[in-house]
């Protein structure tokens, strides 16, 4: 097929996907209902006639944004080479998808001042210390198949490395296709794919003790289902990363082993990262449409997670105001506590994407936009954690492009 119709339609097919996700990002696929926008909102108020407009505006535009772009990546596909082609039209989709959610989070912010939307209802948080005295551990044997593959890779690199040839071809992707590009031959550069399997590995294992430790988003209505719940959320999404890691390490063992053995032809390496990109995507489609934001998706036994909310509404805790908590614990009915989630919409930022809190001790939150976690940037621990994981990476990427030059 030719070079640059190849080329061209993938620029519009990765177009398309952005455009996907941005579309979806402000529904209950990707986001949490209470807080459409980034801006929290009653349970009685998640459907509100005024959340849905915002949410018709904001998609029709990001809708026409992504047929403009991905029309001209196309275009550009068939003039440019790189990577151009796409990062314009990419960063001009996610310009205008940026506009229009800051837009929807201001309509929102202001109707619910306007309107009171709090007006009468009882806000609280919940706290359940059974998190960090007895916290979800870390899955160390999916971490296994990760450390098989690594195995796996230094072994057949020492076999080989004796005979590798005095400069190895290793593949760069262009506009026009993949090129291979000639590297001498030393011990940094036939085994870097293995240097990066162990630091891939490491910051995922790191990575994943931190999300078990981090602060939940705990449902104040429902705080035992809610504990049940995110506790099941964590298990699955820890497991989850490791998975990705595994195939993640699969795959530069699959690159390393054409490196070694100097094959250049387009078919395997199109199976080598191919391959392991859908299974990824796979895992992360799972984790979306099954688990949903914060674990939302997953559903505990109704009778159960009735009862257990009954028989420990008391224990749950109102860091606005505890002994109201104890009161509603006492006259809430058996579903739930009476309370809502806080509007706490005062330390989020920028649509609602980025926190600062000075007052939470906590360095990961769960993420108001998309699946995940962010950063509290009011706590000096994130910050300083923040800047040693950017010079780390840093630094790695310039040994890399060292190495390889």
């Amino acid at each position: 097929m030719n070079a640059v119709l190849v080329s061209s339609l993938l620029n519009a097919g990765l177009l398309l996907l952005l455009g996907a996700a941005l579309y979806a990002a402000p529904s209950a696929l990707l986001s949490p209902g209470t807080v459409p926008f980034g801006v929290r909102v009653p349970p009685s108020r998640a459907e509100d006639p005024q959340v849905g407009a915002v949410r018709r505006r904001y998609r029709a535009a990001v809708l026409w944004a992504t047929a403009v772009a991905t029309a001209a990546a196309a275009a550009e596909g068939a003039l440019l080479e790189g990577v151009a082609a796409v990062v314009v039209p990419g960063l001009l989709l996610c310009a205008v998808a940026a506009v229009m959610w800051l837009r929807a989070h201001r309509a929102l912010a202001g109707a619910k001042k306007r309107e009171q939307w709090y007006a009468g209802l009882r806000q609280g948080v919940v706290a359940d210390t059974s998190l960090r005295t007895d916290p979800v551990r870390v899955p160390w044997a999916w971490a296994v198949p990760s450390g098989l593959v690594i195995a796996a890779t230094v072994a057949v690199g020492a076999a080989v490395y004796p005979a590798l040839p005095d400069t190895l071809a290793v593949p760069t992707r262009t506009g026009d296709g993949t090129r291979h590009h000639e590297v001498a031959t030393t011990f940094w550069t036939a085994f870097s794919p293995v240097f990066g399997q162990l630091v891939g590995s490491a910051a995922m294992l790191a990575l994943v003790a931190a999300l078990l430790r981090s602060r939940p988003d705990l449902e104040a209505s429902r705080p035992a289902a809610g504990v049940a719940r995110h506790r099941r959320f964590l298990a699955t999404t820890s497991r989850a990363l490791l998975a990705i890691c595994a195939v993640v390490d699969v795959m530069l063992l699959g690159l390393s082993v054409m490196v070694w053995s100097g094959d250049r032809s387009q078919a395997p390496l199109f199976a080598v990262v191919g391959i392991p990109a859908l299974v990824t995507f796979g895992i992360v489609a799972g984790l979306v449409v099954r688990v949903g934001p914060g674990g939302r998706r997953l559903v505990e036994g109704q009778a159960a997670a009735n009862a257990a909310d009954a028989a420990n509404a008391a224990n749950a805790a109102n860091a606005a105001n505890a002994a109201d908590t104890a009161d509603a614990a006492d006259t809430a009915d058996p579903e739930g506590t009476g309370l809502v989630q806080r509007d706490d919409d005062r330390y989020w930022y920028a649509g609602g994407t980025v926190y600062a809190n000075g007052g939470d001790p906590a360095v990961l939150v769960p993420s108001r936009v998309g699946m995940g976690w962010t950063l509290n940037l009011g706590n000096p621990r994130a910050l300083t954690g923040m800047i040693v994981v950017l010079v780390a990476a840093g630094s790695a990427a310039l040994a890399t492009a060292g190495l390889l030059a």
